[in-house]
């Protein structure tokens, strides 16, 4: 069965901020929800079903968050799903939604994903001992370092590449009204000379910590060709998994990234995605993973990613803006932070991203990872309806 024609019908978002002391964590979905549903032009009645996204319950301490948010998601009555991936959640639960409308289950779906971290301890949370797996004790920043170190050798990228990402886009987060850090002044050398965490990524390359949400309204092929102005047309979706840990795992360039974008662009008949996709807004939490992730999407040859971030290609008006919104690095409730990357993806293809719109984009990536490397959910969407 070939899948229905699903588009983008509206976006929302929270301010993000280190702690929002000024709403619960109902009140912080609500601000997504209510933004999104006004975006879209619909209410309530609208919508048939709701998706709902975090990462592990720990991070906030509140089991089953889902069932409690219900009442006040509007969602009572209506067929309600939970999502769980890691940090690749946010992605993940837009896949979700998208299908039930793919498939003709429902006609409109609303989806939300949020954090609320400051009534958390993410570090805390992922340093437990789960059972049958390998224990992690340094937080997401330590496990990834090695990462990064690896990368650094195979590729030869000299030491200044993350400080050019960061930089990059915490400059282009400056122009986002709803971005948690907003710093127009940051240069590399600023980044460079901020405190080593963990060998060799740096303070300045690292994300924040943040409380937010994001919403969507997805729509069949009717409430796409509804939408003034245009909609963002779902061109191909692709989600992949592998093992935290086996013999011969690759976590620089990890086989089910690689393995859901050939699916990705083969769904969408791209076959050079650098000179196909207008824009990208890659998960990128720690800056050394721009470079890395273009070689692993296939934007570049592998040990070739740096080159690109180098050149200038990955800015506002290179050859693939990424994360003109600011990306994971300005921005990070983290299970809201998936969904945010296709999110803006949406936005700019409908041309709704104010200071930081791409000029002409027409078809834009949207991407997450989660865990250690090993969930990958991705879309592309398109101002033209496939």
């Amino acid at each position: 069965m070939s899948k229905l024609r699903t588009a983008v019908l509206g976006t929302g978002q929270t301010h993000h901020r280190a702690k929002r002391t000024d709403v619960s964590m109902p009140g912080l979905l609500r601000e997504a929800v209510d933004r999104a549903m006004a975006d879209a032009g619909v209410d309530w009645p609208d919508i048939d079903a709701v998706v709902v996204g975090k990462a592990p319950d720990m991070f906030e301490g509140v089991m089953m968050p889902e069932l409690s948010l219900a009442d006040a998601l509007g969602a009572v009555g209506k067929p309600l799903l939970r999502v769980h991936t890691a940090g690749s959640v946010g992605g993940s639960t837009a896949l979700v939604a998208a299908s039930l409308v793919q498939a003709g289950v429902h006609q409109r779906v609303l989806t939300v994903a949020f954090e609320k971290q400051s009534e958390s301890n993410a570090m805390w949370a992922l340093s437990i001992l789960p059972p049958f797996q390998m224990p992690v004790g340094a937080g997401a920043g330590g496990y990834f370092a090695p990462h990064v170190r690896s990368y650094i050798r195979r590729s030869g990228a000299p030491e200044h590449i993350g400080a050019v990402v960061a930089a990059k886009d915490r400059r282009q987060g400056a122009l986002n009204p709803y971005a948690h850090l907003r710093q127009p002044d940051i240069t590399v050398d600023s980044v460079r000379a901020s405190k080593m965490l963990w060998d060799p990524i740096r303070y300045d390359e690292t994300c924040p910590s943040s409380d937010g949400a994001c919403a969507m309204v997805l729509g069949d092929e009717a409430a796409g060709d509804a939408v003034e102005g245009g909609a963002a047309w779902i061109t191909a979706t692709a989600m992949r998994t592998e093992p935290t840990t086996f013999a011969g795992r690759d976590q620089v360039n990890p086989q089910a990234g690689r393995d859901a974008a050939a699916a990705l662009w083969r769904e969408a008949g791209i076959t050079d995605p650098m000179s196909e996709v207008d824009t990208a807004e890659i998960y990128v939490p720690f800056s050394w993973f721009e470079p890395m992730w273009l070689e692993n999407l296939g934007f570049a040859k592998e040990g070739e990613g740096w080159r690109v971030t180098e050149a200038g290609d990955t800015a506002l008006g290179g050859r693939l803006p990424v994360n003109p919104s600011g990306g994971v690095l300005s921005s990070n409730p983290i299970g809201a932070s998936g969904m945010l990357r296709f999110s803006e993806a949406a936005k700019q293809v409908m041309g709704r991203a104010g200071d930081y719109q791409v000029d002409g984009a027409r078809v834009a990536l949207g991407h997450a990872y989660g865990g250690g490397s090993q969930y990958f959910a991705m879309w592309l969407v398109s101002a033209d309806k496939p």
